[in-house]
Order: C-alpha cells, then structure tokens, then sequence
C-alpha cells in the first residue's frame, strides 16, 4: 500500500511543481492584464474624454439641447458597458470556479476548473487546483493507511477465530459425538441436536473467516478467488454466473485485492438490498487495464444516497488509481464497474 502511497503523492507534488510557475507567469505576464488595470484604464479613459470635451470647444446649453443630451448619454451608455464586459470577462473565471469548489468530490477526482482570466483569478485558480492536489493526495495516503490497518485487523481475527474459536468448536463437536454414544437412548436425539447447531456454528465461523480473509487470493490468484465467491453467494434466491478470462494482464498484490474486495461488497449489496435473483461478475481486459464488472437484476439504486459500502469502494478504488462507475444497468438493476490501469512491470 506505501508504494500506491508515494507514487500518488510523488504526481501531486510535481502538479503543484509545474502550477506554480504557472501562476507567477500569469501574475507577471504582459498579455494578461490585472482586473484592477483593466477597470482603471477604462475609467480613466472615460474622464479624460469628458475633461477633454470640458475644455474644448464642445459646450452644453441650459436648458440641454436635444443632440448634446444624446451626445452625453451615448457617452454614458458606452461607458457603463464597457465596465459592464470588463467586469463580466473578468468575474466570469471566479463564477465558474465558485461552481467548481461547491460541486467537489474527492472521491471522484481529477475535475479542474480551468485556468483563466485576468492575473488575480488565474492565480486563484491554479492556487485552488494545487490545493485539490495536496488534498487528495493526503486522503489517498490517509485511506491507504487506514485500509492497510483495516486488513490486517482483518487478518488478525480471521486467523483467531480459526486458531481459537474453531479449535473450540471442533472439540466439542468431538465430545458431543462421545457423549451421543453413551447418552441413553431418550436423550439421544437432543444430543444429535446440538451436534447440528455445533456443526453449523463451526462452518458459520469458517464462512466468516474466509470472508475476513480471503486466503484463496493469496494461494491461488485472483481468477480463482472470483470464481469461489460467485459461488459463495449463490444461494436459493440468488444466482451468480462469473466469466473471467483467462489471458489477463498482471496486477499488483493491492490492485488484486481491489478488486477482489469491491466485488464482494458489490455482491454483498446484490444479496442485501437489490432485491435481485440474478447477478453477474465479469473480470477482462481493455485498452491499457482490466474491468471488473458486477451486473444486478434488482431493483436498481434510484436516489438513494450512497452508504458506507460504495463509498469504502470509492476510496479502494482511489488507492490504485481505478475508476469506480455505478450506473443502471441496460434492462433493469445496477451495473458496478471498476477499471484500473496496467503499466507494465506491475509486479
């Protein structure tokens, strides 16, 4: 995870590396006038005009004749106006990076206002896009700390509730078994009872632990622990057909448990909430990386707001650079897709 870390906190520091000059050469460029001058030299260009109609032989008459009062108000109207497109080109940057700032969303970066306008504005923005920068490389780093954190808690309680609460089961299910071969015959039955809830217990905690730890990604690869939990989700009421192509490109270990990981909170939501009897979990490759994509006939998400689980996809998603996409799948239902990128020598 520290190497996701540093690579996207490396491309932020140099972003911010290549906006600063940037925004010195739009503070100090000669094509790009500062707001203030150009209001001033409008303004100014306006009295000295008037002054000059003041002291020359242009006069008004009292009462205002009819063409004076359409000179000095055609003055006027060309005055106001010029103000009016010099103060709209110059705002109009500061608007658009007001809507900017209030729709941000740090779990789906990379949207930038862009830079332009007069020398204040610019700098405003190519200071807001640097400080974006900074902030999502720092909950990048963040996320991946407490991801990493998150893991190996994981492992810790999967590894304990087999090493512990396992071993525990097992020998009582083994004494069970002793006590029903010298129980009387009368209490034979309520023996073989708790042999059963003993059993179920057991492979309930078996079932948690591999869910906390999915040790078949470790030891047989990603193709193979997608297969397995397809299958785990298929119950009575929901089917899961899985299609994972064989000639995919290699990923790093934390891009594999990306995804390993978001298809099994997207299934998770499928069996929870989708209301859905039928789902479908692809992994292939595409230009330039690989798509996972987890397809619902349910009921679809609609206007619900998104809840802790996508919002923990989100943030595996941002850990490897990946694109996260909910959207309605083509008939009905929810179509999750993730696509993160290959460079080659992932691992």
């Amino acid at each position: 995870m520290g190497v996701v870390t540093d690579m996207r906190s490396g491309r932020s520091q140099e972003r911010v590396e290549r906006a600063v000059p940037y925004a010195k050469a739009g503070r100090s460029g000669s094509r790009n006038v500062s707001l203030f001058w150009r209001i001033f030299s409008l303004n100014a260009a306006g009295l000295v005009v008037a002054t000059a109609l003041l002291l020359g032989p242009v006069t008004v008459s009292t009462p205002v004749l009819a063409g004076e009062a359409l000179v000095l108000l055609g003055g006027l109207v060309v005055l106001l106006a010029g103000n009016a497109l010099v103060l709209r080109f110059g705002l109009g940057p500061l608007q658009r990076l007001d809507r900017a700032m209030a729709t941000v969303d740090l779990l789906r970066p990379g949207s930038r206002p862009v830079v332009a306008g007069p020398a204040e504005t610019a700098g405003l923005i190519t200071t807001y896009n640097a400080m974006l920068d900074r902030l999502e490389a720092e909950r990048a780093a963040g996320a991946a700390r407490a991801l990493s954190a998150q893991e190996s808690e994981r492992h810790r309680i999967a590894q304990e509730l087999h090493d512990e609460v396992g071993q525990t089961l097992t020998a009582v299910l083994l004494q069970l078994k002793r006590v029903a071969d010298r129980a009387p015959e009368d209490l034979r039955e309520e023996v073989g009872q708790a042999q059963e809830a003993t059993r179920a217990g057991l492979d309930e905690i078996r079932r948690i632990a591999r869910r906390l730890r999915p040790g078949v990604l470790e030891e047989l690869g990603l193709a193979s622990a997608l297969r397995s939990l397809a299958a785990e989700f298929t119950t009575h009421g929901l089917t899961v057909r899985h299609h994972v192509t064989g000639d995919l490109p290699a990923l790093s270990p934390e891009s594999e448990l990306v995804v390993y990981r978001v298809a099994q909170e997207s299934l998770t939501n499928t069996a929870r909430h989708a209301g859905a009897d039928r789902a479908e979990l692809r992994l292939r490759p595409v230009p330039g990386g690989v798509e996972l994509l987890v397809r619902d006939n349910g009921t679809g998400i609609g206007d619900a707001p998104e809840g802790a689980g996508i919002t923990g996809m989100r943030e595996r998603a941002l850990l490897v650079g990946a694109a996260l996409a909910l959207e309605p799948a083509p008939d009905r239902g929810t179509d999750v897709r993730l696509r993160i990128p290959v460079t080659e020598g992932a691992r």
